[in-house]
């Protein structure tokens, strides 16, 4: 599977983006999906998951309310909607697919496949 995430800009703080994780090849709807971020001087982070079929999803305690993990099969393709951006969330955004055990959903290390990262920068 080959990712390749988009939709990262500049946004005033309380704003929104939309990032997208288009994947080529046959196999994304039979992977999980998930976000990650990492900030300058910062170890990468979960954000955000959602299982194969899109039944279940989990978020990381600092975006809940805020953001919102989606998928389309038919499209290949994942999201990741942000809404009431802080300039915390100032980062560079990370697509993964892989299936993971749900209880490791949340570490990096269990993913093989990854986007290219697109930058999130939120201003105060």
């Amino acid at each position: 599977v080959q990712l390749q995430a988009s939709g990262g800009g500049l946004v005033q703080a309380g704003g929104s983006l939309r990032l997208s994780c288009r994947a080529s090849g046959s196999t994304f709807s039979s992977h999980h999906m998930a976000w990650f971020r990492q900030a300058p001087g910062k170890e990468r982070e979960f954000v955000a998951a959602i299982s194969v079929s899109g039944g279940s999803t989990v978020y990381a305690d600092f975006v809940k309310g805020r953001f919102t993990i989606s998928r389309d099969n038919a499209k290949n393709t994942g999201y990741l909607q942000m809404n009431s951006l802080k300039p915390e969330d100032t980062a560079v955004y990370y697509c993964a697919a892989d299936i993971p055990a749900w209880s490791k959903i949340g570490i990096p290390s269990q993913y093989d496949y990854w986007g290219q990262g697109t930058q999130v920068t939120v201003s105060s």
